[in-house]
């Protein structure tokens, strides 16, 4: 006969609500459906974790042959929008959901595409106005 160990029955009641969690329906949403026509599918990326352990110590206090239990679990679930499925007459399209930078260097690293143009367009219209300015004194 097994003994019942309360750490495995905690455990394995963790992991029963992380797989009530983790049903499809929180990675890929229910559809919504809009006056015009339109079906939105939400779309999500799920993370999950779990820890727990636990002793059973003071076996010989109190006469005690089991000793005391002290036990912990933990379970985390962090939810993140990816993006919509967006379903209009037959086609199907990604609109991804962006996230906001998480600190300085993501910051930096998104804005790099704009400020390169910007010092582009600078640079070129300082050649432009060299060039006329050029054009002008051979005149």
């Amino acid at each position: 006969m097994e003994k019942n160990n309360p750490i495995s029955d905690m455990m394995q009641e963790g992991m029963a609500k992380l797989r009530e969690l983790a049903d499809t329906n929180t990675i890929v949403g229910q559809p919504i459906q809009t006056p015009d026509g339109v079906t939105l599918i939400p779309i999500s990326r799920v993370s999950m974790g779990m820890g727990g352990g636990g002793a059973i110590f003071g076996k010989k206090a109190n006469n005690n042959p089991e000793g005391n239990l002290g036990t912990g679990i933990g379970v985390g679930v962090h939810i993140d929008p990816m993006a919509f499925l967006i379903v209009k007459d037959g086609y199907t399209r990604v609109m991804p959901v962006a996230a906001p930078p998480m600190n300085t260097v993501d910051r930096v690293i998104e804005m790099t595409p704009e400020v390169i143009d910007r010092v582009t367009g600078f640079i070129e219209k300082q050649q432009d106005r060299k060039k006329a300015e050029a054009a002008e004194t051979e005149c």
